[in-house]
Order: structure tokens, then sequence, then C-alpha cells
């Protein structure tokens, strides 16, 4: 068995699992930015982190998150997700306790949330996940300030 260069192992498997997910907070409601935006990408990089899963790019809109991940086989995507997802708004309401009044108590996201497998286009989903804010902020005159890459260390 040859070695792909972006292949990972576990024993004796060899895996290459890559996933492009998009989720929002619950109604879809602008308001990832400023010091929201800045901890739940630090949330959502810890949890990853917990869980063996790589964030290969990540960016969060004010009303939605891309992340193009890496999740080793021997977890679901489902799985993850809920992981992900029901976690982090624990976390995100322990922080931000005004959050309650628009989204009750422990919510966050929305239900459910989009997932595409990546093959040979993973190169093309980076851009878009990378170029999108610079889109976004042209066609609703955003400034740049309220945007500081939370995923980024």
């Amino acid at each position: 068995m040859s070695k792909v260069k972006d292949d990972s192992s576990l024993a004796h498997t060899r895996w290459n699992c890559k996933y492009h997910i998009v989720f929002t907070p619950k109604y879809r409601r602008k308001i990832i930015y400023g010091e929201l935006r800045q901890d739940i990408g630090r949330v959502l990089r810890r949890l990853c982190e917990l869980k063996d899963v790589e964030i290969l790019e990540a960016h969060a809109m004010p009303d939605h998150i891309h992340m193009l991940v890496k999740i080793p086989p021997k977890m679901s995507v489902s799985s993850f997700m809920g992981y992900l997802k029901g976690r982090s708004a624990v976390i995100i309401h322990e922080r931000h306790a005004n959050l309650k009044y628009n989204y009750g108590n422990r919510n966050f996201w929305a239900k459910g949330y989009y997932v595409s497998t990546v093959g040979l286009n993973q190169k093309t989903i980076e851009k878009y996940i990378r170029e999108q804010e610079a889109e976004d902020r042209v066609r609703d005159s955003i400034s740049k300030k309220e945007y500081t890459d939370p995923f980024k260390k």
C-alpha cells in the first residue's frame, strides 16, 4: 500500500476523511462578530483538538461557520457535529450569559448542518472559505476591524 501525502494512519489503517461543514446560529442571526466571534473560534478549535479532528481551514461569518476538517474514521460526522455544537453551545452560554435572552437556555446553534466530502477539490474549497468574508465585506460594507480570524492562533 503506497502512502498518499495527505493520509493519516491508525495502527493498520490509512485514512483521508475530509469534510466541508457549514452550520448557523439559531434563527440565522448575524451575531458572530467581535469578542463572541473570537471566543467561538477558540472554543471550536479546542473542542476539535480534544477529538483529534484537524481544522484544515475555517472561517466565522456573522451568520454561519465554515469548517474544512479532517475527522478520524472512528468517528461519524453526525456524532462529531452533535458533540461540537452541543458542547460549544454550553461553553458559549457559560461565557456569554446575555445570550440566554435571545436563544433560551443552552441553545445557540440551529438544528442541522451542511456537510460535503472533500476530494480533489480541497484547494477550491479552502480558497472559497478564505475569500468569502472579503466578498461579503465588499457587498455589505463591513469594516475589517470586526473580522479578525478567530481560528488563527
